[in-house]
C-alpha cells in the first residue's frame, strides 16, 4: 500500500527531477510525500517529481525567533487558524506576486489535488488575519509527525512569518519531530531552516510517517491577539 511507483528517491538527481510524468491524484500525492517526493511544475508542462539533495529541513527546536518578529506577534490585531479556508490560501498563493517569480506552479489540477488530500484529512493550511483580514498563510501536506510545508503568501508585512511561527510552535507541542521545507530560501533560514543529507531525511522519513502527531494538533485557531 502507497507503494511509490516512480524510481528510488535516494537517487534522484540532485536538482532535477526523479520522474516526468505520471498522475496527479490522491494516491499517488499520498505515496510521493510518504516517501519523500513532491511534485513542482508549471502549467503547460508534464507533473515533474523532485527529491532534492540537500534536503531543507526544520527541527522544530531550531525555531529561530528574533526579539522584533515577537514583539510584533504581541500586538493587538492578530488572528491564526487551522483548516479554515485551505482552497482560499492555495489560491492567495498562487496570486499573489513574488520578485523575480513569473506566473505560478500552482496549477487547478495541483489545487484540485490537494484539496482531495485536505478532505481526506492530509493537507492543511494556516490562515493569518490582521483585524479581521486575511493577510497570509501556508499550506502543506502531514505525514505522521513530519510537515511537509509547500507554499505561504503575505499582503502584509511579517503575516507569513507569523503564520510559520505559531504552526511550529503549535507542531512542536503536538510531537512533530521535522518540518519538511523542501527547498532552500532565505525567508525560511531566517527563521531556522537548513540543508540536511538526503539519506538522513529519508530515514527519518521512514520512521516518522507511522506515527501519530497529539489529536489536538490541528484544532483551531492557532493563536490569537484580539482585544
Amino acid at each position: 500500500m502507497y507503494e511509490w511507483p516512480y524510481g528510488d528517491p535516494a537517487k534522484a538527481p540532485a536538482r532535477g527531477p526523479l520522474h516526468v510524468g505520471g498522475k496527479l491524484d490522491f494516491s499517488t500525492l499520498l505515496s510521493a510525500y510518504r516517501h519523500g517526493v513532491f511534485p513542482w511544475y508549471s502549467e503547460d508542462e508534464p507533473v515533474k517529481w523532485f527529491c532534492p539533495s540537500p534536503r531543507f529541513v526544520l527541527l522544530p527546536d531550531e525555531l529561530r525567533v528574533t526579539d522584533s518578529l515577537r514583539k510584533t506577534m504581541r500586538k493587538k490585531g492578530w488572528k491564526v487558524t487551522l483548516d479554515q479556508d485551505f482552497e482560499g490560501v492555495m489560491r492567495h498563493c498562487a496570486a499573489v506576486p513574488r520578485q523575480g517569480q513569473f506566473g505560478t506552479w500552482i496549477t487547478e489540477d495541483m489545487i484540485a489535488a490537494y484539496v482531495e488530500l485536505h478532505r481526506k484529512g492530509y493537507a492543511h493550511s494556516v490562515e493569518v488575519f490582521w483585524q479581521g483580514e486575511l493577510v497570509g498563510g501556508l499550506y502543506g501536506v502531514s505525514i505522521g509527525r513530519i510537515f511537509h510545508g509547500e507554499s505561504m503568501f503575505h499582503t502584509r508585512s511579517d503575516a507569513s512569518k507569523v503564520g510559520f511561527v505559531s504552526l511550529v510552535e503549535r507542531l512542536k507541542a503536538s510531537g512533530y519531530v521535522l518540518i519538511d521545507c523542501q527547498m532552500p530560501t532565505p525567508h525560511l533560514a531566517s527563521l531556522g531552516a537548513g540543508g540536511v543529507r538526503r539519506s538522513d531525511f529519508l530515514k527519518v522519513l521512514a520512521m516518522e510517517r507511522d506515527q501519530a502527531p497529539a489529536a489536538e494538533a490541528w484544532v483551531s485557531p492557532l493563536s490569537s491577539s484580539d482585544p
